[in-house]
């Protein structure tokens, strides 16, 4: 028996691609065709959680989480994940009351890029994620550094993530410009970069970029994979 996944959901295209990962790639750990783990998904409005985000208050973040985990544990789940890099930043808040474990999306990102012996990581997100402590506190407990791009470029990401993004809409002239802001990380010492936002996957592919890509999206998914068929103590 494999252990029932929670997802903790807040913009529809990052989540969708967290859940489909988690179908589509069951079969490999699981070895038989179609199969995954059990999942349920919540998410409360996103507006909600935006009017809560723009104003900085992350305990009424941490109040959303809570409320979404609560319904996906009273259906079975064993443990939740939340594909959103943003939210992370209420997730000392939301651990503390949670009626079950979670993962953190940052922490399997650094995990991975330790694995890959990535020195120096670019992380492009909102930039509500990228002038937040979400990654730096990660990538500083395994000695990876960071770079973050120069505000203007964080300005202009932002606004490419809520206004095409979240709303799936993916155009190459949005795309040609995280690869030229991928490009300037690159020539700041960065050897990859995190895709930080879960749905800038859906934009830029590791074929795209001038330098390797740490998917968060995907790692979370896997990392969920992997935590569903372990046993037991």
């Amino acid at each position: 028996m494999t252990k029932h996944i929670g997802i903790v959901a807040c913009s529809a295209e990052g989540a969708a691609l967290c859940y489909r990962t988690i179908c589509i790639e069951g079969e490999n750990l699981i070895g038989e065709k179609y199969a995954h783990p059990e999942v349920t998904m919540h998410t409360l409005p996103f507006n909600e959680y935006m009017k809560y985000i723009e104003a900085g208050d992350w305990q009424g973040v941490a109040n959303l989480m809570l409320a979404s985990v609560d319904k996906v544990a009273k259906v079975g789940a064993d443990f939740a994940i939340c594909p959103d890099n943003t939210i992370h930043q209420a997730f000392d808040l939301v651990i503390e009351k949670s009626p079950i474990p979670w993962l953190h999306i940052a922490e399997e990102v650094a995990t991975e890029a330790k694995r890959r012996n990535y020195k120096c990581l670019g992380v492009l997100g909102t930039r509500f994620l990228m002038e937040s402590s979400v990654y730096p506190a990660k990538l500083d407990a395994v000695g990876i550094e960071y770079v973050i791009p120069e505000i203007e470029d964080r300005k202009r990401i932002n606004e490419i993530i809520f206004n095409e993004l979240v709303y799936g809409r993916f155009y190459p002239i949005s795309r040609e410009y995280f690869c030229e802001v991928i490009s300037k990380l690159r020539d700041q010492g960065c050897d990859a970069v995190v895709l930080g936002c879960t749905e800038i996957p859906l934009l830029v592919t590791e074929k795209d970029s001038p330098i390797p890509t740490l998917d968060s999206t995907r790692i979370l998914a896997r990392a969920a994979l992997k935590k569903a068929l372990e046993k037991d103590d």
